[in-house]
Protein backbone atom coordinates (compact mmCIF):
# COMPACT_ATOMS: atom_id res chain seq x y z
CA UNK A 1 0.00 0.00 0.00
CA UNK A 2 0.85 3.77 -0.55
CA UNK A 3 2.43 5.02 2.81
CA UNK A 4 -0.85 5.95 4.99
CA UNK A 5 1.08 9.52 6.53
CA UNK A 6 2.23 10.63 2.66
CA UNK A 7 -1.05 9.36 1.16
CA UNK A 8 -2.93 11.67 4.19
CA UNK A 9 -0.68 14.44 3.86
CA UNK A 10 -1.54 14.41 0.38
CA UNK A 11 -5.24 14.32 0.64
CA UNK A 12 -5.46 17.32 2.95
CA UNK A 13 -4.04 18.87 -0.02
CA UNK A 14 -5.88 18.10 -2.40
CA UNK A 15 -9.59 17.82 -0.94
CA UNK A 16 -10.27 21.29 -2.04
CA UNK A 17 -9.01 20.88 -5.71
CA UNK A 18 -11.77 20.53 -8.73
CA UNK A 19 -9.64 18.50 -11.34
CA UNK A 20 -10.90 18.99 -14.93
CA UNK A 21 -8.34 18.24 -16.84
CA UNK A 22 -6.90 14.93 -18.43
CA UNK A 23 -3.28 13.67 -16.42
CA UNK A 24 -1.68 11.77 -19.09
CA UNK A 25 1.99 10.08 -19.05
CA UNK A 26 3.46 9.16 -22.33
CA UNK A 27 6.11 6.13 -22.34
CA UNK A 28 8.73 7.19 -24.59
CA UNK A 29 11.67 4.90 -24.94
CA UNK A 30 12.97 2.63 -28.06
CA UNK A 31 16.48 1.53 -29.22
CA UNK A 32 16.09 3.54 -32.44
CA UNK A 33 17.34 0.60 -34.47
CA UNK A 34 14.46 -0.18 -36.78
CA UNK A 35 14.11 3.00 -38.32
CA UNK A 36 18.08 3.58 -38.91
CA UNK A 37 19.43 5.03 -40.34
CA UNK A 38 18.01 8.12 -38.98
CA UNK A 39 16.95 6.86 -35.57
CA UNK A 40 19.55 5.81 -32.99
CA UNK A 41 19.88 5.40 -29.14
CA UNK A 42 19.37 9.27 -28.41
CA UNK A 43 17.17 9.91 -31.33
CA UNK A 44 14.64 7.45 -31.48
CA UNK A 45 11.55 7.10 -33.73
CA UNK A 46 9.45 9.32 -32.18
CA UNK A 47 12.21 12.24 -32.42
CA UNK A 48 12.41 11.99 -36.21
CA UNK A 49 11.00 15.56 -38.07
CA UNK A 50 8.75 13.71 -41.39
CA UNK A 51 5.54 15.16 -40.97
CA UNK A 52 4.63 18.24 -42.46
CA UNK A 53 2.36 20.78 -40.94
CA UNK A 54 -0.08 23.21 -42.44
CA UNK A 55 3.09 26.37 -42.23
CA UNK A 56 5.53 23.53 -44.16
CA UNK A 57 7.52 22.55 -41.93
CA UNK A 58 8.15 19.19 -39.95
CA UNK A 59 7.13 18.02 -37.13
CA UNK A 60 8.31 14.29 -35.10
CA UNK A 61 5.66 11.81 -33.66
CA UNK A 62 6.04 13.45 -30.30
CA UNK A 63 5.29 17.00 -31.73
CA UNK A 64 2.32 16.10 -33.24
CA UNK A 65 1.02 14.02 -30.46
CA UNK A 66 2.04 16.81 -27.85
CA UNK A 67 0.11 19.16 -30.52
CA UNK A 68 -2.96 16.81 -30.70
CA UNK A 69 -3.28 16.65 -26.61
CA UNK A 70 -2.85 20.26 -26.20
CA UNK A 71 -5.65 20.83 -28.81
CA UNK A 72 -7.83 18.36 -26.92
CA UNK A 73 -7.17 19.79 -23.96
CA UNK A 74 -5.12 23.17 -23.59
CA UNK A 75 -4.70 22.30 -20.12
CA UNK A 76 -3.76 18.54 -19.88
CA UNK A 77 -1.34 17.44 -17.01
CA UNK A 78 1.34 15.76 -19.25
CA UNK A 79 4.73 13.98 -18.50
CA UNK A 80 6.88 11.63 -20.88
CA UNK A 81 8.58 9.40 -18.85
CA UNK A 82 11.96 8.15 -20.74
CA UNK A 83 15.45 7.57 -20.24
CA UNK A 84 18.09 10.23 -19.67
CA UNK A 85 19.60 10.19 -22.67
CA UNK A 86 16.28 11.07 -23.99
CA UNK A 87 15.96 14.17 -22.27
CA UNK A 88 18.15 17.09 -24.44
CA UNK A 89 15.97 15.69 -27.59
CA UNK A 90 12.29 16.33 -25.62
CA UNK A 91 13.30 19.70 -24.19
CA UNK A 92 14.77 21.19 -28.43
CA UNK A 93 11.73 19.82 -29.80
CA UNK A 94 8.91 20.48 -26.77
CA UNK A 95 10.31 23.41 -24.95
CA UNK A 96 11.64 23.28 -20.60
CA UNK A 97 7.98 23.61 -19.89
CA UNK A 98 7.11 19.69 -20.35
CA UNK A 99 6.70 17.38 -17.22
CA UNK A 100 9.87 14.40 -17.26
CA UNK A 101 9.92 11.52 -15.54
CA UNK A 102 13.26 10.36 -15.96
CA UNK A 103 14.67 6.95 -15.70
CA UNK A 104 18.27 6.60 -14.74
CA UNK A 105 18.87 3.31 -16.36
CA UNK A 106 16.95 1.76 -18.57
CA UNK A 107 14.41 -0.77 -17.12
CA UNK A 108 10.64 -1.99 -18.73
CA UNK A 109 7.36 -0.31 -18.45
CA UNK A 110 6.83 -1.19 -14.78
CA UNK A 111 9.31 0.30 -13.00
CA UNK A 112 8.63 3.20 -15.42
CA UNK A 113 5.38 3.60 -14.67
CA UNK A 114 6.19 3.28 -10.80
CA UNK A 115 8.55 6.16 -11.29
CA UNK A 116 6.17 8.39 -13.43
CA UNK A 117 3.64 7.78 -10.74
CA UNK A 118 5.80 9.01 -7.80
CA UNK A 119 7.00 11.71 -9.21
CA UNK A 120 3.44 12.77 -10.44
CA UNK A 121 2.57 12.56 -6.93
CA UNK A 122 5.50 13.62 -5.07
CA UNK A 123 7.16 16.07 -7.46
CA UNK A 124 4.35 17.82 -9.18
CA UNK A 125 1.76 17.54 -6.14
CA UNK A 126 -1.05 15.74 -8.05
CA UNK A 127 -3.45 13.99 -5.79
CA UNK A 128 -3.32 10.23 -5.44
CA UNK A 129 -7.10 9.90 -6.08
CA UNK A 130 -6.83 11.55 -9.55
CA UNK A 131 -7.01 9.19 -12.52
CA UNK A 132 -4.17 9.18 -14.88
CA UNK A 133 -3.92 7.75 -18.53
CA UNK A 134 -0.68 6.00 -19.97
CA UNK A 135 -0.13 4.86 -23.26
CA UNK A 136 2.61 5.11 -26.09
CA UNK A 137 4.47 8.70 -26.76
CA UNK A 138 4.05 7.55 -30.41
CA UNK A 139 0.92 6.49 -32.11
CA UNK A 140 0.12 8.07 -35.76
CA UNK A 141 -3.89 8.79 -34.85
CA UNK A 142 -6.69 11.46 -35.34
CA UNK A 143 -7.68 13.96 -32.96
CA UNK A 144 -10.13 11.29 -31.97
CA UNK A 145 -8.09 9.36 -30.22
CA UNK A 146 -7.34 11.91 -27.76
CA UNK A 147 -11.10 12.52 -27.30
CA UNK A 148 -11.08 8.47 -26.62
CA UNK A 149 -8.23 8.88 -24.22
CA UNK A 150 -10.50 11.82 -22.52
CA UNK A 151 -13.41 9.22 -21.67
CA UNK A 152 -11.02 6.29 -20.77
CA UNK A 153 -10.16 8.42 -18.04
CA UNK A 154 -13.40 9.27 -16.99
CA UNK A 155 -14.07 5.85 -16.95
CA UNK A 156 -11.87 5.08 -14.31
CA UNK A 157 -13.18 8.13 -12.48
CA UNK A 158 -16.36 6.01 -11.94
CA UNK A 159 -14.12 3.06 -9.94
CA UNK A 160 -16.16 -0.21 -11.55
CA UNK A 161 -12.69 -1.33 -12.23
CA UNK A 162 -9.24 -1.05 -11.22
CA UNK A 163 -7.82 -0.78 -14.50
CA UNK A 164 -9.32 0.38 -17.62
CA UNK A 165 -7.92 -0.42 -21.13
CA UNK A 166 -8.61 0.93 -24.42
CA UNK A 167 -8.81 -1.97 -27.26
CA UNK A 168 -8.42 -0.87 -30.31
CA UNK A 169 -10.68 -2.51 -33.13
CA UNK A 170 -8.32 -4.78 -35.69
CA UNK A 171 -7.83 -4.18 -39.23
CA UNK A 172 -6.11 -6.74 -40.28
CA UNK A 173 -4.79 -9.87 -38.41
CA UNK A 174 -1.65 -8.73 -36.87
CA UNK A 175 1.37 -10.79 -35.40
CA UNK A 176 2.63 -7.78 -34.19
CA UNK A 177 -0.14 -7.14 -30.76
CA UNK A 178 -0.90 -9.09 -28.27
CA UNK A 179 -5.25 -9.38 -28.16
CA UNK A 180 -7.25 -8.28 -25.33
CA UNK A 181 -10.62 -10.52 -25.35
CA UNK A 182 -13.79 -8.85 -23.97
CA UNK A 183 -16.35 -10.46 -22.17
CA UNK A 184 -19.55 -8.15 -24.55
CA UNK A 185 -19.38 -6.73 -27.62
CA UNK A 186 -20.38 -3.53 -25.31
CA UNK A 187 -18.40 -0.10 -25.90
CA UNK A 188 -16.59 -0.76 -22.24
CA UNK A 189 -16.94 -4.74 -21.29
CA UNK A 190 -15.17 -6.61 -18.39
CA UNK A 191 -12.18 -8.32 -20.09
CA UNK A 192 -12.43 -12.04 -20.70
CA UNK A 193 -9.07 -13.15 -20.86
CA UNK A 194 -5.57 -12.00 -22.96
CA UNK A 195 -3.82 -13.60 -25.64
CA UNK A 196 -0.16 -13.37 -26.52
CA UNK A 197 1.22 -12.21 -29.84
CA UNK A 198 -0.02 -15.09 -32.10
CA UNK A 199 0.46 -16.35 -35.84
CA UNK A 200 -1.72 -15.12 -38.70
CA UNK A 201 -4.32 -17.65 -38.57
CA UNK A 202 -4.47 -17.49 -34.66
CA UNK A 203 -4.98 -13.91 -35.47
CA UNK A 204 -8.54 -14.15 -37.17
CA UNK A 205 -9.57 -17.14 -34.92
CA UNK A 206 -8.87 -14.34 -32.30
CA UNK A 207 -10.67 -11.81 -34.09
CA UNK A 208 -13.59 -13.75 -35.13
CA UNK A 209 -14.03 -13.51 -30.87
CA UNK A 210 -14.30 -10.23 -31.01
CA UNK A 211 -10.75 -9.62 -29.89
CA UNK A 212 -9.22 -6.52 -29.42
CA UNK A 213 -5.67 -4.99 -30.39
CA UNK A 214 -3.85 -4.47 -26.94
CA UNK A 215 -2.09 -0.91 -28.08
CA UNK A 216 -0.61 -0.71 -24.20
CA UNK A 217 -3.11 2.26 -23.43
CA UNK A 218 -4.93 2.07 -19.94
CA UNK A 219 -6.30 4.25 -17.42
CA UNK A 220 -6.35 3.72 -13.36
CA UNK A 221 -6.39 6.35 -10.53
CA UNK A 222 -2.78 7.00 -9.56
CA UNK A 223 -2.96 5.45 -5.94
CA UNK A 224 -3.27 2.35 -7.44
CA UNK A 225 -0.30 2.46 -9.62
CA UNK A 226 1.30 3.75 -6.25
CA UNK A 227 0.05 0.80 -4.28
CA UNK A 228 1.75 -1.91 -6.85
CA UNK A 229 4.34 -0.18 -6.79
CA UNK A 230 5.08 -0.82 -2.71
CA UNK A 231 3.84 -4.39 -3.59
CA UNK A 232 6.70 -4.98 -5.52
CA UNK A 233 9.36 -2.31 -4.89
CA UNK A 234 10.73 -1.36 -1.14
CA UNK A 235 11.00 2.68 -1.44
CA UNK A 236 9.30 5.11 0.52
CA UNK A 237 9.10 8.24 -1.79
CA UNK A 238 9.98 9.68 -5.20
CA UNK A 239 13.40 10.60 -4.32
CA UNK A 240 14.40 6.65 -2.47
CA UNK A 241 12.79 5.15 -5.44
CA UNK A 242 15.01 7.17 -8.29
CA UNK A 243 18.20 6.36 -6.07
CA UNK A 244 17.81 2.73 -6.05
CA UNK A 245 16.36 2.56 -10.01
CA UNK A 246 19.51 0.49 -11.13
CA UNK A 247 18.66 -2.44 -8.67
CA UNK A 248 15.10 -2.78 -9.77
CA UNK A 249 14.23 -6.25 -12.14
CA UNK A 250 13.35 -5.27 -15.58
CA UNK A 251 9.69 -6.11 -16.32
CA UNK A 252 7.10 -4.88 -17.98
CA UNK A 253 3.82 -3.63 -17.05
CA UNK A 254 1.30 -5.90 -18.77
CA UNK A 255 3.22 -8.93 -17.25
CA UNK A 256 3.66 -7.66 -13.58
CA UNK A 257 -0.15 -6.10 -13.11
CA UNK A 258 -2.48 -6.36 -15.96
CA UNK A 259 -2.57 -9.70 -17.00
CA UNK A 260 -2.92 -10.43 -12.66
CA UNK A 261 -5.66 -7.91 -12.22
CA UNK A 262 -9.04 -9.29 -12.04
CA UNK A 263 -10.97 -6.09 -11.97
CA UNK A 264 -10.16 -5.31 -15.42
CA UNK A 265 -12.42 -3.49 -18.22
CA UNK A 266 -11.73 -2.47 -21.79
CA UNK A 267 -13.11 0.47 -23.98
CA UNK A 268 -13.41 -0.12 -27.59
CA UNK A 269 -11.77 2.45 -29.90
CA UNK A 270 -12.32 2.23 -33.57
CA UNK A 271 -10.77 4.64 -34.86
CA UNK A 272 -7.75 5.19 -36.99
CA UNK A 273 -4.45 3.90 -35.07
CA UNK A 274 -1.09 3.15 -36.50
CA UNK A 275 2.15 2.09 -34.94
CA UNK A 276 4.89 3.32 -37.04
CA UNK A 277 7.24 1.21 -35.89
CA UNK A 278 9.36 0.13 -38.66
CA UNK A 279 9.79 1.55 -42.09
CA UNK A 280 7.28 -0.27 -44.10
CA UNK A 281 4.62 1.28 -41.33
CA UNK A 282 6.00 4.80 -41.52
CA UNK A 283 5.76 5.70 -44.95
CA UNK A 284 2.01 4.60 -44.80
CA UNK A 285 1.94 7.83 -43.30
CA UNK A 286 4.04 10.17 -45.19
CA UNK A 287 2.20 12.75 -46.67
CA UNK A 288 4.89 13.27 -48.93
CA UNK A 289 7.10 11.16 -51.46
CA UNK A 290 10.17 12.66 -50.89
CA UNK A 291 11.28 14.06 -47.48
CA UNK A 292 14.83 16.39 -48.55
CA UNK A 293 16.80 16.59 -51.36
CA UNK A 294 15.48 13.55 -53.90
CA UNK A 295 13.98 13.13 -57.07
CA UNK A 296 11.70 10.00 -58.35
CA UNK A 297 11.25 9.54 -62.10
CA UNK A 298 7.71 8.80 -63.73
CA UNK A 299 8.62 4.49 -63.68
CA UNK A 300 8.90 4.48 -59.59
CA UNK A 301 5.85 2.86 -57.78
CA UNK A 302 4.88 3.47 -54.25
CA UNK A 303 8.84 4.50 -53.19
CA UNK A 304 9.98 6.93 -50.32
CA UNK A 305 12.60 8.67 -50.15
CA UNK A 306 14.05 10.30 -46.70
CA UNK A 307 17.39 12.32 -46.63
CA UNK A 308 19.03 14.28 -44.25
CA UNK A 309 22.20 14.97 -46.33
CA UNK A 310 23.24 17.78 -48.34
CA UNK A 311 22.79 15.31 -51.52
CA UNK A 312 20.46 14.66 -53.95
CA UNK A 313 19.08 10.96 -54.30
CA UNK A 314 17.90 9.94 -57.50
CA UNK A 315 15.62 6.85 -57.63
CA UNK A 316 14.72 5.51 -60.71
CA UNK A 317 12.02 2.45 -62.09
CA UNK A 318 11.94 1.04 -58.41
CA UNK A 319 9.14 -0.29 -56.54
CA UNK A 320 7.84 -0.93 -53.03
CA UNK A 321 11.43 0.59 -52.04
CA UNK A 322 12.49 3.31 -48.63
CA UNK A 323 15.80 5.25 -49.09
CA UNK A 324 16.89 6.82 -46.13
CA UNK A 325 20.15 8.52 -46.03
CA UNK A 326 21.77 10.27 -42.88
CA UNK A 327 25.34 10.86 -41.82
CA UNK A 328 25.25 7.87 -39.72
CA UNK A 329 24.27 5.48 -43.19
CA UNK A 330 21.80 5.14 -46.05
CA UNK A 331 19.18 2.60 -46.36
CA UNK A 332 18.15 0.72 -49.78
CA UNK A 333 15.11 -2.03 -48.61
CA UNK A 334 12.40 -3.21 -50.09
CA UNK A 335 9.41 -1.84 -47.78
CA UNK A 336 8.38 -5.41 -46.56
CA UNK A 337 12.30 -6.60 -46.39
CA UNK A 338 12.57 -3.04 -44.00
CA UNK A 339 10.70 -4.90 -41.27
CA UNK A 340 13.69 -7.16 -40.42
CA UNK A 341 16.08 -4.59 -40.31
CA UNK A 342 17.35 -4.93 -36.08
CA UNK A 343 19.79 -7.83 -36.83
CA UNK A 344 21.96 -5.92 -39.50
CA UNK A 345 21.91 -2.54 -37.51
CA UNK A 346 23.06 -4.37 -34.62
CA UNK A 347 26.14 -5.27 -36.35
CA UNK A 348 26.94 -1.97 -37.40
CA UNK A 349 29.30 -0.31 -35.30
CA UNK A 350 27.06 3.01 -34.78
CA UNK A 351 28.66 6.47 -34.03
CA UNK A 352 26.20 9.83 -32.89
CA UNK A 353 26.46 11.09 -35.99
CA UNK A 354 23.43 13.54 -35.24
CA UNK A 355 21.51 14.96 -31.84
CA UNK A 356 19.21 17.88 -31.12
CA UNK A 357 20.59 18.73 -27.73
CA UNK A 358 18.20 21.38 -25.22
CA UNK A 359 20.81 24.24 -26.30
CA UNK A 360 20.38 23.42 -30.17
CA UNK A 361 21.89 20.67 -32.24
CA UNK A 362 24.75 18.81 -33.60
CA UNK A 363 26.36 17.49 -36.77
CA UNK A 364 28.82 15.49 -37.30
CA UNK A 365 30.68 16.39 -40.40
CA UNK A 366 33.95 14.53 -40.62
CA UNK A 367 36.11 11.82 -38.41
CA UNK A 368 39.81 11.68 -38.96
CA UNK A 369 42.45 9.10 -36.82
CA UNK A 370 43.30 12.72 -34.80
CA UNK A 371 40.38 15.39 -35.59
CA UNK A 372 36.35 15.74 -35.56
CA UNK A 373 34.97 18.42 -37.35
CA UNK A 374 30.76 19.01 -36.13
CA UNK A 375 29.21 21.64 -37.15
CA UNK A 376 27.10 22.98 -34.26
CA UNK A 377 23.70 25.43 -34.07
CA UNK A 378 23.29 27.32 -30.81
CA UNK A 379 19.71 28.26 -30.36
CA UNK A 380 18.74 32.12 -28.85
CA UNK A 381 19.76 32.30 -25.69
CA UNK A 382 20.51 28.98 -25.28
CA UNK A 383 24.48 27.87 -24.68
CA UNK A 384 27.10 24.87 -24.25
CA UNK A 385 27.86 24.00 -20.50
CA UNK A 386 31.28 25.32 -19.08
CA UNK A 387 33.84 22.95 -19.65
CA UNK A 388 37.22 21.52 -20.50
CA UNK A 389 38.58 18.36 -22.00
CA UNK A 390 41.95 17.10 -21.01
CA UNK A 391 42.66 14.91 -24.39
CA UNK A 392 42.02 17.77 -26.75
CA UNK A 393 42.31 20.91 -28.31
CA UNK A 394 39.51 22.94 -29.74
CA UNK A 395 38.95 25.66 -32.21
CA UNK A 396 35.42 27.44 -33.18
CA UNK A 397 34.85 29.63 -36.32
CA UNK A 398 31.64 31.21 -36.13
CA UNK A 399 29.83 31.21 -39.59
CA UNK A 400 26.60 32.91 -38.75
CA UNK A 401 24.86 34.84 -35.44
CA UNK A 402 26.53 36.48 -33.01
CA UNK A 403 26.96 35.58 -29.28
CA UNK A 404 30.28 35.86 -26.68
CA UNK A 405 32.21 33.03 -25.52
CA UNK A 406 34.05 32.60 -22.50
CA UNK A 407 37.29 31.51 -22.24
CA UNK A 408 39.25 30.16 -18.80
CA UNK A 409 36.63 33.33 -17.02
CA UNK A 410 37.28 36.16 -20.29
CA UNK A 411 34.73 36.75 -21.72
CA UNK A 412 34.62 37.73 -26.03
CA UNK A 413 31.87 38.68 -28.25
CA UNK A 414 31.61 36.55 -31.18
CA UNK A 415 30.05 36.98 -34.68
CA UNK A 416 30.47 35.46 -38.24
CA UNK A 417 34.42 35.33 -39.32
CA UNK A 418 35.11 34.90 -35.67
CA UNK A 419 37.79 31.97 -34.61
CA UNK A 420 38.64 30.87 -30.96
CA UNK A 421 41.24 28.30 -30.22
CA UNK A 422 41.09 26.55 -26.82
CA UNK A 423 44.16 23.91 -25.49
CA UNK A 424 43.41 21.15 -23.98
CA UNK A 425 42.37 21.63 -20.00
CA UNK A 426 40.67 25.04 -20.87
CA UNK A 427 37.62 26.03 -19.66
CA UNK A 428 34.81 27.25 -22.03
CA UNK A 429 32.12 28.11 -23.54
CA UNK A 430 29.38 29.86 -25.99
CA UNK A 431 26.26 32.27 -25.31
CA UNK A 432 24.05 32.33 -28.29
CA UNK A 433 22.12 35.91 -28.49
CA UNK A 434 21.08 34.57 -31.95
CA UNK A 435 21.02 31.54 -33.30
CA UNK A 436 24.31 30.94 -33.74
CA UNK A 437 26.02 28.36 -35.59
CA UNK A 438 29.87 27.35 -35.75
CA UNK A 439 32.07 24.63 -37.18
CA UNK A 440 33.98 23.17 -34.07
CA UNK A 441 37.32 21.09 -34.66
CA UNK A 442 38.36 18.47 -32.69
CA UNK A 443 42.18 17.80 -32.81
CA UNK A 444 43.75 15.19 -30.47
CA UNK A 445 44.98 11.81 -30.67
CA UNK A 446 42.61 10.11 -27.66
CA UNK A 447 39.06 12.04 -28.86
CA UNK A 448 36.23 10.84 -26.68
CA UNK A 449 32.66 11.96 -26.03
CA UNK A 450 33.45 10.93 -22.20
CA UNK A 451 36.65 13.62 -22.31
CA UNK A 452 34.41 16.39 -20.76
CA UNK A 453 34.76 17.61 -17.25
CA UNK A 454 31.84 20.29 -16.49
CA UNK A 455 32.21 23.34 -14.56
CA UNK A 456 29.80 26.13 -12.40
CA UNK A 457 29.87 29.25 -14.31
CA UNK A 458 30.24 32.29 -12.31
CA UNK A 459 27.24 34.95 -13.10
CA UNK A 460 29.41 37.82 -13.56
CA UNK A 461 30.93 36.03 -16.31
CA UNK A 462 27.74 35.25 -17.97
CA UNK A 463 26.07 39.04 -17.63
CA UNK A 464 29.32 40.59 -18.36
Amino acid sequence: MYHGNARSKLKSIYDSREVEHMNIILLSGGSGKRLWPLSNDIRSKQFIKIFKTQDGAYESMVQRVFRQIKKTDEDANITIATSKTQVSTIHNQLGDSVGISVEPFRRDTFPAIALAAAYLTDERHISPEESVVICPVDPYVEDSYFEALKALEKQADKGEANLVLMGITPTYPSEKYGYIIPESSLDVSNVKTFKEKPDVETAKKYIAQGALWNGGVFACKLSYLLDKAHGLIDFTDYEDLYAGYEALNKISFDYAVVEKEEKIQVMRFGGQWKDLGTWNTLTEAMEEKVVGKGILNDQCHDVHIVNEMDVPILAMGLRDVVISASPEGILVSDKEQSSYIKPYVDGIEQQIMFAEKSWGSFHVLDVENESMTIKVTLNAGHSMNYHSHRNRDEVWVVISGCGKTIVDGMTQSVTAGDVITMSAGCRHTVLADTELKLIEVQLGSDISVHDKQKYALEYDAVTS
